[in-house]
């Protein structure tokens, strides 16, 4: 992929609705939506090699991979961590 392709994809990655459905999920107390959330952010990061973000994502969705048990706090600080690692990268780089 080019540069250009890369950087257009990069810079649509806030609009992306996956992290808020997480946030939200979590706060309902809704197991099944959560995992499905924090799978598609796994997925979204790992296509723009977002690594640390893909990392985090995917030790949660693992923690919630069997639906009985609420988000673990400490992956879901990390992912919050590493998305807005991301995010804020991007503010600066767009201004």
């Amino acid at each position: 992929m080019s540069d250009r392709l890369v950087e257009k994809f990069v810079l649509k990655f806030p609009s992306d609705p996956s992290m808020q459905q997480l946030r939200d999920a979590v706060a309902a107390g809704d197991n099944a939506s959560a995992f499905r959330a924090v799978h598609t952010l796994k997925g979204v990061a790992a296509n723009l090699a977002l690594t640390e973000l893909r990392e985090a994502a995917s030790a949660l969705t693992e923690q919630l991979r069997s639906g009985d048990q609420p988000a673990d706090e400490e992956l879901l600080n990390r992912v919050e961590e590493c998305y807005a690692t991301i995010i804020g990268g991007l503010i600066s780089y767009t201004g």
